[in-house]
């Protein structure tokens, strides 16, 4: 898919802003058993599609107004995904933005996940 550029500088702007990871280093966190909140950050048709294992489902367009009552200890760490690593940096520097201080974008989102052929719920 091919995005406008003005979309590409927004999203360049907040990669600059906030912590990135990969779909393996969220694989090696949950098999750790490490303590985390996955949130899927696509809109509702994506998420009824399928998901990482374990993922939340809080949307771009309303995680500003739900992300509080969903997750209201700001400083647990919480990893935000997208189709490709995009709106998920945009969601992550908005609720930096809020307070929140151990945020993560998985960059590659389910894309690469689906790929790597990690477990999926439906």
């Amino acid at each position: 898919m091919a995005h406008a550029p003005g979309f590409l500088k927004l999203v360049n702007d907040a990669k600059k802003h906030v912590r990135e990871c990969t779909p393996q280093d969220v694989r090696r966190r949950q098999d750790a058993g490490e303590k985390f909140h996955l949130v899927d950050v696509r809109e509702d048709g994506e998420w009824a599609a399928g998901r990482a294992a374990g993922a939340i489902h809080i949307g771009k367009g309303v995680i500003e107004r739900d992300i509080e009552a969903a997750l209201p200890n700001k400083s647990e760490l919480v990893i935000l995904y997208c189709g490709g690593g995009f709106r998920s940096a945009l969601a992550a520097e908005a609720i930096q933005k809020m307070g929140y201080t151990n945020v993560i974008s998985m960059d590659g989102g389910i894309r690469t996940w689906r790929e790597l052929g990690y477990p999926e719920d439906h």
